[in-house]
């Protein structure tokens, strides 16, 4: 985000500033901010507008109490409130509108609170007191150095076979279980399920980025990003399907480097797509994990992303999944004969469980919430466990091929692979 021009000594940021639209709100705050130990003088008159203008001049304050009565689009003013505000402002807005959609849109937004007017002193008392203690609380960047950010790219080689629910696991567990703070970037902006898959609302954090571009910094994805827990944030889309996506892939990198800064480990959910336009966005990926199906297409297409990643990542450790996976039933083609196809071992193989799969939709909860003892879960949370030791940069798992192909050239590799369908009844 280019920042607005501020004055010099911007880095002295009061305690508390309000800005509000009528004398009884001032009236009803200017005893409670007394007690916090903050100035009544800071009590404004103005409403958002007022915080709008008087913001782009002069440094924000550590906490900022809003009043949205006369504003007739609140998100979008919300939105141009960040703009001006710098990084790690507690916002605390109020209005007459008592809609529930509303404040739920609104602290998507970024904002810490919503207060209905006539404003309570209890409530005013304790959201105060609630935005004071997050001021002393230390920071997720802060924490940061504990553990060595983990990065993992999830990418399919067929449409359906999975990515996006072993991507929402994966976030999930490295949050929940492993107690890293989580970042989950679901890339695929009109048809993504990131939220969806864990029962949010994606909000319009992503498609902000790709339009405004030099927004994006720390506030930026602190409002942005839809808190799925404590340790897990989303930024997923659900654009118009008559909006194309115009973007040279550089808000994409941006919000990577930023989440970097934010959070102890990203999740990128990255749509096959991606690889052809924004080539970049898995260059600095520690891992990344193929899923794939045993399919004649998913296998040829397993060798494609390999032999495109050794070129394109070559410092990544590469993992290969096989999802959805049929105990039992006829398979496609076999699990030797996939891997010799692919010439490496498969890493993972995830058995299917078609109600556990329905179930956890049904709940907008993932897999491993749903169905902590089936033999779906675990290979994916075993997955986790290795995910952050390669961040550490101490795999514990050996023998493991890092990277994809060697050797038979690409042509020979698909014409191999047309042997390896089964042989149809009444044929040799």
């Amino acid at each position: 985000m280019n920042a607005p021009w501020k004055p010099a000594g911007a880095a002295n940021r009061e305690p508390f500033v309000a800005y509000v639209c009528d004398e009884n709100t001032a009236e009803a705050l200017r005893p409670i901010v007394s007690e916090m130990g903050w100035s009544a003088e800071k009590v404004n008159r103005g409403g958002l507008r007022n915080a709008v203008q008087s913001l782009s001049v002069t440094a924000s304050p550590h906490v900022l109490f809003v009043d949205l009565a006369e504003s007739g689009d609140p998100l979008n003013d919300i939105n141009s409130l960040a703009e001006v505000c710098e990084p790690g402002t507690i916002v605390i807005a109020a209005g007459q509108v008592n809609d529930v959609r509303l404040y739920r849109d609104l602290v998507a937004s970024g904002i810490q609170d919503y207060l209905l007017k006539p404003l309570s002193p209890d409530v005013v008392r304790d959201t105060f007191a609630h935005a004071q203690a997050l001021l002393s609380t230390p920071k997720v960047i802060e924490a940061v150095a504990e553990h060595p950010h983990c990065s993992v790219a999830v990418i399919g080689t067929r449409g359906g076979a999975g990515a996006s629910t072993i991507a929402t696991s994966l976030a999930w567990l490295m949050s929940d279980k492993e107690r890293r703070s989580t970042a989950l970037l679901d890339l695929d902006v009109h048809f993504g399920t990131g939220a969806l898959a864990l029962d949010l609302e994606p909000g319009r954090g992503l498609t902000d980025a790709i339009e405004n571009p030099s927004r994006i910094d720390g506030l930026f994805i602190e409002r942005a990003m839809v808190r799925a827990s404590d340790k897990l944030a989303v930024l997923s889309a659900e654009a118009p399907i008559n909006s194309p996506v115009v973007t040279d892939g550089g808000a994409f990198h941006q919000l990577q480097e930023e989440m970097r800064a934010a959070f102890e480990a990203t999740v990128v959910d990255m749509p096959r797509g991606m690889l052809v336009t924004h080539p970049h966005l898995v260059h600095d990926m520690q891992t990344v994990v193929i899923v794939t199906e045993l399919t004649l297409a998913a296998a040829r297409d397993s060798i494609r992303l390999l032999s495109w990643l050794r070129s394109h990542a070559p410092e990544a450790q590469v993992l290969v999944l096989a999802n959805k996976v049929h105990p039992g039933q006829q398979l496609e083609i076999s699990r030797k004969d996939f891997e010799t196809s692919i010439e490496r071992k498969i890493d993972y193989l995830v058995p299917f469980d078609q109600k556990l799969a329905a179930q956890a939709a049904k709940l907008g909860k993932p897999l491993y919430e749903v169905g902590k003892t089936s033999k779906t879960v675990a290979p994916i949370a075993e997955l986790v466990t290795r995910l952050c030791f390669i961040s550490s940069d101490a795999d514990p798992i050996k023998g493991k091929a890092r990277r994809g192909l060697t050797g038979t050239s690409l042509m020979g590799k698909f014409a191999d692979l047309k042997g390896l369908m089964p042989k149809k009844p009444g044929k040799r």
